[in-house]
């Protein structure tokens, strides 16, 4: 018979790590298939990439069928509810504890709010959805591909994550030095890349304190980056990063471990 979107999807990412990509991304569009059908699809391929290349998926995406211009998601049967959603995503961090999942600005605040507790670990902000939306000043309602149900600002998500004592991470650091793949998964099974990511998390969140956020914003995180300094166990480490973030309030940017 016909094969299923899955393996179409499988195979294109196999040719693609054969090809040289060694960091790829899974996820599924909820609510278009029996949720139960996709789930299991999407935890088989990463045990596929694990078993075949050696590499999991680096990121998990959860997105969710939405209301759009020319969509009712009620019209679909295979729409989840919040609880089965919040579900899902607990399920996905227990049975692939390295990987990154991420959730969008089509989700409520609400939402938003249980699945980080959950083990979501990324999350977008004043997201527009529409071609050529970051360059508008207002938000174009009636060119965008999907309703966005969180419209808080950039600074007001930031702000809130630190509110619910979450440290808000602008890094890139691991793709610009090139740890991906092998070295990325090695490093993060083993739990050492809490060595990058934690310091690296309060440089970048300095940054953003010092160019862009509100001055609200800007002493919450001042207070949260003074005490998780004192966190970094590593003393030349804690240290270096000091060092960093000194530099940063001094002008200086684009500092990483």
């Amino acid at each position: 018979g016909p094969k299923h979107n899955y393996a179409y999807h499988t195979e294109a990412m196999d040719r693609a790590m054969e090809g040289g990509i060694d960091d790829v991304g899974l996820g599924v569009l909820y609510g278009l298939e029996m949720y139960r059908y996709e789930f299991c699809g999407q935890l088989m391929h990463a045990e596929h990439l694990e078993a075949v290349h050696g590499v999991g998926p680096h990121t998990i995406s959860v997105p969710r069928l939405k209301k759009a211009d020319d969509i009712d998601p009620t019209k679909f049967d295979n729409g989840i509810s919040d609880e089965t959603f919040a579900k899902i995503c607990a399920l996905i961090r227990i049975a692939v504890p390295y990987t990154g999942m991420i959730i969008s600005t089509r989700e409520s605040q609400k939402v938003r709010a249980q699945v980080i507790n959950l083990g979501v670990s990324q999350i977008s902000g004043a997201s527009r959805t529409s071609v050529g939306g970051y360059a508008e000043e207002e938000r174009p309602t009636d060119t965008e591909q999907f309703d966005v149900s969180d419209q808080r600002s950039l600074d007001e998500v930031v702000r809130w994550l630190m509110e619910t004592d979450h440290i808000p991470s602008f890094c890139t650091a691991c793709y610009r030095e090139g740890r991906t793949g092998d070295r990325f998964m090695s490093l993060c099974k083993s739990g050492q890349i809490q060595n990058c990511c934690h310091p690296n998390a309060l440089i970048t969140l300095k940054e953003f304190l010092e160019d862009y956020a509100s001055p609200e914003t800007k002493a919450i995180g001042e207070k949260m980056i003074a005490q998780e300094l004192e966190n970094i166990p590593n003393e030349k480490t804690r240290s270096l990063a000091k060092g960093y973030i000194e530099k940063v309030a001094h002008g200086e940017r684009d500092f990483r471990f």
